[in-house]
């Protein structure tokens, strides 16, 4: 049964979890300042797909054979820190030119900067390649489905709900974002804002890269 009495304890504290600020929130700030909505919105909806993928690996215990085996988890690991540190790079390098960035993601032919293909790949790499998911997913999922479950059903359909939720608040901030197209014209906040979402995304693929693997 996927609405049994363990649902509602998973709404609430999925829904607490996905408010708490971290990458993803990060990189959908970032690619709307770029972009404009369309490329948060793109960027949230790359990095919700990649739970999906979590849950079924996690139901299938591929999670487990990753957090047992010390190399899997850290080539894993160091991949997932090597991209983020890649991410925050562009974003130095993009402040370092100082460029102001597009106004609602649209040039001056009306076409948009940056191809659909660049959010939804930043955003989904920026999600599969993270070992935190894996190791929230393997932890947090099982404490809601039952012995009787089937539990790759039960499994995706608790990403979905997650999906939906953390879509909800990612679109949110990216048309908050957005809304300030003025200030995001500046070359001085571009470069402020490039410079501060680089740094924090080198600290996190650092600090990603130097943590002691579980276990």
């Amino acid at each position: 049964m996927l609405l049994d009495a363990q649902f509602w304890p998973f709404l609430i504290a999925i829904t607490l979890l996905t408010l708490s600020p971290g990458v993803d929130t990060l990189l959908v700030i970032r690619n709307t300042a770029r972009g404009g909505v369309r490329d948060g919105v793109l960027t949230s909806l790359a990095i919700c797909c990649g739970l999906f993928v979590h849950a079924a690996i996690s139901a299938l215990g591929i999670s487990l054979i990753l957090l047992q085996s010390a190399w899997a988890f850290g080539v894993l690991k160091l991949a997932g820190a090597a991209y983020l540190i890649w991410l925050g790079l562009a974003s130095l390098l993009a402040a370092r030119r100082g460029q102001a960035l597009p106004v609602a993601g649209v040039g001056q032919d009306g076409q948009s900067r940056v191809p659909a293909w660049r959010p939804l790949r930043e955003g989904l790499l920026s999600n599969v390649l993270n070992p935190k998911t894996v190791v929230f997913y393997m932890a947090f999922l099982p404490q809601f489905i039952a012995p009787g479950d089937p539990a790759l059903v039960k499994s995706l359909f608790l990403a979905g709900v997650h999906f939906v939720i953390a879509n909800l608040w990612q679109i949110a901030i990216a048309v908050m974002v957005s809304s300030i197209g003025r200030l995001l014209a500046s070359r001085a906040f571009s470069r402020w804002l490039n410079g501060l979402t680089g740094t924090v995304l080198i600290v996190f693929g650092l600090k990603l890269a130097l943590e002691r693997q579980p276990g």
